[in-house]
C-alpha cells in the first residue's frame, strides 16, 4: 500500500467521525467554555470542521508561520449555524482528498517545516506532520465531545456506541 493510499484511507474515517461529532454541535452556544481557560465551543468546532485543510495546506506549501513577521496570519472561519459548519467541514476535507491525490509519497517524503516569527520550530517529513495531524484532530474531536455532553447534546458513536448511541457503523 502506498503512503497517500493509507493517508488517504485515514482522512475518510477521520472526516466521517468528525461529521458525526459536528452534526450534534448545538446552535447559539458559541462563546460557551466549560472552564475560563478553555476555548470557546464555537472555536473548538470550527477548529474540528477545519482541521483537514491542515493536509492540503502540508501537501501544497512547505512551511506554516503561525507568528509571521509583519503580521497578517491565519484567520480562522466564524461559521454561524450548523449547516455552515458542516459545509465548511465538507469543503475542508475535499480540499485534503484533492490534495492527496495530486502528490506522491516521494514528494510526502520531503520537509515541511513549521514556524513562529521567522524561526524553524519544528522539521519533519510531511508524511509525520500528517499523521500527527489525525492525531491532533481526534484529541480536539474528543474535548468536543465533552463539550456536547456538558451541554446535553447526543455524543455519537464514534470508535463504538457512546450512551446516546447504541448503534456502531
Amino acid at each position: 500500500m502506498q503512503l497517500t493510499e493509507f493517508l488517504a484511507a485515514q482522512l475518510e474515517r477521520e472526516v466521517d467521525r468528525s461529521r458525526r461529532a459536528l452534526a450534534r454541535v448545538p446552535e447559539g452556544l458559541g462563546d460557551w467554555k466549560p472552564h475560563a481557560k478553555s476555548m470557546a465551543l464555537g472555536y473548538l468546532s470550527t477548529l474540528v470542521a477545519t482541521m483537514p485543510d491542515w493536509v492540503a495546506m502540508m501537501i501544497e506549501r512547505d512551511s506554516l508561520d503561525l507568528n509571521p513577521p509583519g503580521g497578517g496570519g491565519y484567520k480562522p472561519l466564524s461559521p454561524t449555524n450548523n449547516r455552515e459548519l458542516l459545509e465548511a467541514h465538507d469543503a475542508a476535507a475535499e480540499r485534503a482528498r484533492k490534495a492527496l491525490r495530486g502528490t506522491d509519497d516521494a514528494h510526502l517524503m520531503t520537509d515541511w517545516k513549521l514556524l513562529v516569527a521567522g524561526n524553524v520550530v519544528s522539521s519533519d517529513p510531511r508524511h509525520l506532520f500528517l499523521a500527527d495531524t489525525f492525531t491532533h484532530l481526534a484529541h480536539h474531536r474528543g474535548q468536543l465531545t465533552v463539550y456536547l455532553r456538558l451541554n446535553d447534546a447526543a455524543v455519537p458513536a464514534l470508535f463504538g456506541p457512546s450512551a446516546d448511541d447504541k448503534s456502531f457503523s
